[in-house]
């Protein structure tokens, strides 16, 4: 029997947002870290509080795989360029590029101010248009890279954060114009839409108690699986898009949301009003 090689084996990534929120649970970026290593990619973790992102690099030394930390501001250029800098000189080349970085608030086009709408398409939006800025001239003097922009299903659906969806459906767009103009320099872009899943940063917005469980079970009861997804589910999506299984796999945005997208909500309606409101 052969073994198989990892899915990036000897490649080199760089994961922003690659700590996780205090809490429960495992965050995106910490997830897609732990799962690049494991399939034999080296990491620069990038996140603005490092000591979180220490915590990701101890989870992937204590099984075995090379990562290194580096604090960063990714709303600011010379942060990206330092940082793309930081993983040549650490392992000499940049293979993957996982765009992690977001954040949601809730409001409308009536009550969103103007500070949180800048403030939502510079977390969600500038981060990645900077990283890339300063990723794509190294994986284009090579011909080969892998960029995956973590987006998500409020980019298609609407969910009364009109700031965060705005920018999360810009960010899908910047995928598909970025995988036409890099495609010929041999780098393919991609992205995944999260659907609800549970991590810690969404629980940290949430009061513990039953109504937080009443919540966390409608997430899972609104998929066509019935079950809850987490940070893991996006790691092994964006794993597989970053690696060479996918090569000729672009411009794509792929849902990993058990299948909300693909059903109207009145379809799921016996499911979740079976779920006992502890509010009633």
């Amino acid at each position: 029997m052969v073994e198989r090689a990892g899915r990036v084996e000897g490649k080199v990534a760089i994961v922003t947002g690659a700590g996780s929120t205090p809490g429960p649970g495992i965050g995106t970026g910490k997830a897609t870290a732990v799962v690049l290593a494991r399939e034999g990619a080296r990491v620069l973790l990038v996140d603005l509080h490092p000591e979180r992102a220490a915590q990701t690099r101890a989870m992937i030394e204590a099984e075995g795989g090379t990562a290194e930390v580096f604090a960063a501001d990714v709303t600011r250029a010379a942060d990206c360029e330092a940082m793309v800098g930081a993983a040549v000189e650490a392992f000499g080349t940049v293979d993957i590029l996982i765009n992690n970085i977001g954040r949601a608030s809730l409001g409308t086009v009536v009550d969103t101010t103007e500070e949180d709408w800048d403030r939502a398409f510079a977390i969600n939006l500038r981060t990645a248009f900077l990283a890339a800025k300063y990723t794509v001239p190294v994986m284009a003097a090579k011909g080969a890279g892998s960029i995956v922009n973590i987006a998500s299903i409020s980019a298609l659906r609407g969910d009364g954060t009109v700031a965060y969806s705005a920018a999360k459906g810009g960010l899908i767009a910047m995928t598909v114009d970025m995988a036409y103009s890099h495609g010929r320099q041999g780098i393919r872009v991609n992205a995944v839409a999260p659907g609800h899943i549970t991590t810690p940063m969404v629980v940290s917005v949430s009061q513990p108690g039953p109504r937080a469980e009443f919540m966390n079970t409608l997430r899972s009861e609104a998929g066509l699986l019935g079950t809850p997804g987490d940070g893991w589910d996006v790691g092994w999506a964006a794993a597989f898009l970053a690696g060479d299984e996918a090569r000729w796999i672009t411009g794509v945005t792929l849902p990993v949301e058990s299948g909300v997208l693909s059903v109207t909500p009145l379809m799921m309606a016996p499911h979740l009003r079976a779920v006992p409101d502890p509010g009633e």
